[in-house]
């Protein structure tokens, strides 16, 4: 990637900061609301104190003057405005013009109500992804048809098992219909980060695993777009039909829950 300009990076960092401090409420982070705020989302010193720095150095950090941080002060950070991992790449690509440690990236949870909402939807599978679309929770339902259990984190996103999985392909008879519409969202989708690494990771060992993704990828149709697989066999053979519903999980994770509707 091209080096910014040092001002640009400086005026993008301000604005990125700021953004997503206001895009967060008191009670999103444990802190009691209290009234008198003329701006919306959580105030500087409220920033510093979860992160646990100084108010002054976050204050000048944020107005993006020439002052030097640590990858330690850039997590605490990210920790406190509840940064998700394509976040958290541009945070350091800003403020370091690099991607942060391996170690940095927190493979995405979802709390125990989200859990129990999942497992309640017996009759019906259900998953969460996250913005590259690893699946990151399902219920019994979803294990059963996709046996996300039964495989390694890595290998548990939709994309990979769609491209890149030779028994899922054979389960799925409408398989040229249901992988271009969801790489046509899935483009969709990296358009909210098209810069993050990880998202470009995942983009290139597809590219190299499937020639049908890279094919579709370079030249792609968003005329029909989708979330879910829409016709699969069940590991006996039985077909089955989907329609499918998206609900939010998690706005500031980019975490969308799938729910899968038998036809």
């Amino acid at each position: 990637m091209p080096a910014q300009p040092l001002a640009r990076t400086r005026h993008d960092l301000s604005d990125f900061l700021t953004r997503h401090r206001r895009k967060l409420l008191p009670v999103d982070v444990g802190l009691p609301t209290t009234g008198g705020r003329r701006t919306p989302g959580l105030r500087r010193e409220e920033v510093a104190h979860l992160a646990g720095v100084g108010l002054t150095w976050y204050t000048w950090f944020e107005q993006g003057r020439d002052i030097q941080v640590s990858e330690s002060f850039l997590l605490k950070v990210a920790k406190a405005l509840k940064l998700d991992d394509a976040e958290c790449s541009r945070l350091f690509l800003l403020a370091h013009r690099r991607p942060p440690p391996p170690e940095a990236y927190q493979w995405p949870s979802v709390g125990p109500l989200i859990q129990q909402l999942l497992n309640d939807l017996v009759a019906r599978p259900a998953y969460v992804l996250n913005l590259r679309w690893d699946v990151v929770a399902w219920n019994a339902a979803a294990d059963g048809l996709f046996d996300f259990s039964g495989r390694e984190q890595i290998d548990r996103n939709i994309l990979r098992m769609v491209f890149a999985d030779p028994e899922l392909r054979r389960r799925l008879p409408a398989w040229g219909e249901d992988a271009p519409r969801l790489l046509a969202q899935f483009r969709a989708d990296l358009a909210t980060a098209p810069d993050d690494p990880s998202m470009h990771v995942l983009i290139d060992e597809l590219k190299r695993l499937s020639a049908d993704f890279r094919r579709w990828f370079e030249r792609p149709s968003m005329d029909s777009c989708g979330r879910g697989i829409g016709a699969i066999l069940d590991p006996d053979g039985k077909p089955f039909q989907f329609k499918h519903e998206l609900l939010t999980v998690d706005e500031h994770r980019h975490l969308r829950m799938i729910v899968y509707f038998a036809c």
